[in-house]
């Protein structure tokens, strides 16, 4: 069998190289295309490590907060995996196109921690254009001020999808950061009525060319109306108006969820699989 060496570190003498893999997968690499136009790729701006295999990058992987491998043949992710396992599970997930995700996670699986869930089939939406379906006018970008009526909505969503209440451990502190981060970069929106939310998402990763939509969440009491389709197509709409391609990635199990973004216009481009610890 014909192994590939181990992977690099990478450094910004790499960027080129890196922006270059990225810039041929921009939708899938949107998360991490986000960070390195704004850091670049030295690990102490980035915030996690880009680990190369190949003098062309024929293989890309980022590890941080999330391991994210983003190309590369079964070696060079039997590679990153070797560099992974030496370091010890330091990431909340493994997230990434599928057949890149699943096949790293084999290689993981007997050395790291029990995965807490395998979601091993997320199609993975891409919108290039205005949605189909009208937008709710009401959904707007959330203010600084409104942090407190914001914050549960995003604690029940955070709940609800991932299956961890995210005030647990810390009281919620980080958590609260992030939201506060978001609401602060403009890129959380929601509709508020009576000063409650009924309508919230997020644009989570914003590169030049994708942005992510994340955290799409209707209140209880207003499912099955369209307010979820109005309010993503509002999100939508905004992120075109900013000169970008709308995406997200979504549970295949999740039907209703489907059902409303192919109303919009999303099609599918790929698979993610998501290993949460």
């Amino acid at each position: 069998m014909l192994r590939v060496g181990g992977p690099r570190l990478l450094d910004e003498r790499d960027r080129a190289g890196v922006q270059h893999a990225l810039d041929a997968d921009p939708v899938a690499a949107c998360m991490v295309a986000s960070r390195v136009e704004l850091a670049g790729v030295d690990p102490w701006r980035l915030g996690g490590e880009l680990w190369g295999v190949g003098s062309r990058l024929e293989g890309l992987c980022f590890s941080g907060t999330n391991l994210v491998p983003l190309r590369g043949t079964l070696s060079a992710l039997r590679a990153f995996a070797d560099r992974a396992r030496r370091r010890g599970r330091g990431c909340s997930s493994l997230v990434g196109r599928a057949e890149l995700v699943l096949p790293l996670w084999g290689e993981l699986e007997d050395d790291w921690a029990p995965a807490r869930e395998v979601r091993p089939d997320q199609p993975l939406m891409v919108l290039p254009t205005r949605a189909l379906l009208p937008p709710d006018p009401l959904v707007r970008s959330v203010y600084p001020h409104e942090l407190d009526r914001y914050l549960p909505a995003a604690v029940a969503m955070f709940t609800e999808e991932v299956g961890v209440d995210p005030l647990y451990g810390d009281g919620g502190a980080g958590y609260r950061a992030r939201v506060i981060e978001q609401i602060a970069s403009g890129r959380a929106f929601a509709r508020f009525e009576n000063g409650e939310v009924v309508f919230k998402a997020e644009i989570g990763a914003l590169s030049s060319r994708v942005g992510q939509i994340q955290g799409v969440w209707v209140h209880p009491d207003r499912r099955g109306r369209g307010q979820g389709a109005a309010g993503t197509a509002a999100v939508v709409d905004r992120l075109i108006a900013m000169g970008r391609v709308a995406s997200l990635y979504v549970n295949a199990y999740n039907a209703p969820a489907r059902a409303t973004y192919a109303k919009i216009g999303f099609i599918q481009v790929a698979s993610f699989a998501t290993v949460l610890f």
